[in-house]
């Protein structure tokens, strides 16, 4: 006997049953996305008074690899670029003789110019200058203080139906004004992405700030205050349930105090036993090296528990911590989706990993 013939009242009545039970998974949990500002967002410094094209710079030596020979003279092992080494005993230029504003403009780095030139062509402001979303270089010319690859995947999100927050994590000093460009896009006053005003994600401009010490990690905002010292649990919590866009400062010199490794970078909650929700942070200066990298992972080790574990980088890599690759942000306006996708398919095993050590334990 063939099956009756379901009524549209009824199929209705089905489909919202079952959404209401079907577990969180890539395209219903929750996304928080913790983004860097400077070369992650924006090509700029203006702590240190970096335009688009010393930015550019610094990053490329970060992205070229090459060895020391045995003479001690440096060798380039391929003329391409990559946020990971592209053989054993490679090793990124910036690594060996430190970030160079002036990379392509120096002997070493200067088979590396036309990749420069391109890319910061490809930043330039199209037509008239904007006092919000465009900045003068140190040529005369204008570039986006913001990459259109960043405002695309707002809009993709939003066209998908997702949930999610933006929370701008930044040692540096440009938050207000990214804040800023960021209210007015969202408001619909990007030329280029009008339909930003139908996201509905609020912008609260009130710069939040993260200290750390040996003994707690302390967050204000406003008249918010808290703190790891009574309950690492809640500051998962404050993060996870974050609505719209907005930013911390995060604690600088703690991370130099600590030799500029993970141990005294950015803290990042992840509990790989709450399906509901997806952290993942975008950072140029994370690293698969813990000793080089900028965030702190902290791993609650039991289900709704309160107790953490550092966890290295390489666990949380393409998971939870994605590493900018500038140029490719730049020139392929679907980057950070593809970034975010990748992370979530990661993040499915990542969960099923957790759920079953947590099993085998039991």
């Amino acid at each position: 006997m063939s099956a009756r013939p379901l009524g549209s009242a009824r199929r209705g009545r089905l489909a919202a049953a079952e959404a209401e039970v079907a577990p969180a998974g890539p395209g219903r949990r929750k996304l928080v996305l913790h983004v860097d500002v400077n070369n992650t967002l924006a090509v700029l410094d203006s702590a240190t008074g970096q335009g688009p094209g010393a930015a550019l710079n610094g990053h490329l030596s970060a992205l070229t690899w090459g060895a020391l020979d045995s003479a001690g003279d440096w060798q380039w092992l391929s003329d391409s670029h990559s946020v990971l080494p592209p053989c054993q005993g490679a090793v990124c230029f910036s690594s060996q003789y430190g970030r160079d504003v002036r990379f392509t403009d120096t002997a070493a780095g200067q088979r590396f110019r036309t990749l420069h030139a391109q890319h910061l062509q490809l930043l330039e402001w199209q037509g008239q200058p904007h006092a919000v979303f465009s900045r003068k270089g140190e040529d005369v010319k204008h570039y986006h203080l913001i990459l259109p690859s960043f405002f695309h995947l707002l809009e993709t999100l939003h066209q998908e139906g997702r949930h999610f927050t933006v929370i701008l994590r930044s040692f540096g000093t440009d938050l207000p004004c990214v804040l800023q460009a960021m209210r007015c896009a969202l408001e619909g006053q990007h030329p280029q992405f009008p339909a930003l005003r139908d996201v509905l994600l609020p912008v609260d401009l009130t710069v939040g700030r993260i200290r750390c010490s040996k003994h707690e990690v302390v967050l204000t905002r406003g008249s918010e205050r808290l703190s790891t010292r009574e309950d690492g649990r809640k500051m998962y919590n404050y993060f996870s349930s974050r609505e719209g866009l907005g930013g911390f400062q995060d604690h600088f010199d703690w991370w130099a105090r600590n030799q500029f490794s993970c141990q005294g970078g950015k803290p990042l909650w992840i509990d790989p036993y709450d399906a509901s929700v997806h952290h993942i942070c975008i950072d140029d200066n994370i690293r698969l090296s813990d000793s080089e990298s900028i965030v702190s992972p902290q791993v609650f080790s039991t289900r709704g528990g309160s107790c953490t574990r550092p966890a290295p980088t390489s666990e949380l890599y393409d998971v939870c911590l994605v590493q900018t690759n500038l140029l490719e942000a730049i020139a392929d306006e679907n980057y950070f989706i593809h970034c975010v996708r990748r992370c979530e398919e990661n993040y499915e095993r990542y969960l099923a990993s957790a759920e079953s050590q947590l099993c085998n334990t039991t």
